[in-house]
């Protein structure tokens, strides 16, 4: 994802009189940058194909009378969807206090908290932060989606680091950003402090993963609760590269 901001504008130096400004369509503008081309009457174009907004989509469950939906434990059957009761997968229904259910409750206040961070950041001047923290809510994303369609999830690399690397920057902080593990301060600001806050979501959402995934003769999805551990050390590398000044000296760019 490209990121135009208003601190990229001002870089530029427009010339006088300019008229427009061209981005390609899957630039996203931040406001301030919007307002800034908007004071100055410079109209904003996008160039190339516009994707379509983002959507979910419910799959529509067919009427089959008194088994339209089915208790996953039971194996009873029900007309209508009881109100303590919701879908693990198609008709089958679980408690909505099921370890599953809650696993996924947790992976949607992650995207949440993510998408707020992303907000911070570009607003604090941290557009590349920003890029860096959409890698990990597609992640989050990926991970929801396998976990509801029981679909195996692909291993990629996070920030251009391999599964082992992400745990080896993560141990050899001095090594990578010359700091002690840093202990959280509020001096440290808001990007950074919403960073920590992220560490913290992504482990819940790992131990409850563990717990969603640990019963006898379960289903058991290791690749999840890997993933979900690489992802706390993706975060908490973003933590580090904010805390040591990495964004500012320019080494984001690769």
């Amino acid at each position: 994802m490209k990121i135009l901001t208003e601190a990229t504008l001002r870089a530029a130096i427009l010339p006088k009189g300019t008229a427009s400004y061209t981005v390609s369509a899957d630039t996203f503008v931040t406001p301030l940058a919007k307002e800034f081309l908007r004071d100055r009457k410079i109209e904003l174009v996008v160039e190339g194909p516009q994707k379509p907004a983002a959507s979910m989509t419910r799959t529509p469950i067919p009427d089959r009378g008194e088994r339209t939906y089915v208790d996953a434990a039971t194996g009873a059957g029900y007309r209508e969807k009881p109100e303590d009761m919701t879908h693990l997968r198609g008709n089958l229904l679980v408690p909505k206090t099921h370890p599953r259910i809650a696993l996924r409750g947790k992976l949607d206040s992650l995207e949440a908290d993510l998408l707020a961070a992303q907000l911070i950041a570009l607003r604090e001047g941290y557009p590349a932060l920003c890029r860096d923290l959409q890698e990990v809510l597609q992640r989050v994303r990926d991970i929801l989606a396998a976990e509801v369609k029981e679909q195996p999830l692909e291993e990629r690399p996070l920030f251009g680091l391999s599964q082992a690397e992400l745990r080896q920057v993560s141990h050899h902080v001095r090594e990578h950003f010359g700091i002690d593990h840093p202990v959280p301060d509020c001096s440290m600001g808001e990007p950074a402090i919403s960073l920590n806050r992220l560490r913290t979501r992504v482990r819940e959402a790992e131990l409850s993963a563990a717990e969603a995934f640990s019963a006898p003769g379960g289903t058991s999805r290791e690749d999840i609760i890997r993933q979900l551990n690489r992802l706390s050390s993706g975060v908490y590398i973003l933590f580090c590269r904010v805390v040591s000044g990495w964004y500012q000296r320019g080494e984001q760019e690769r």
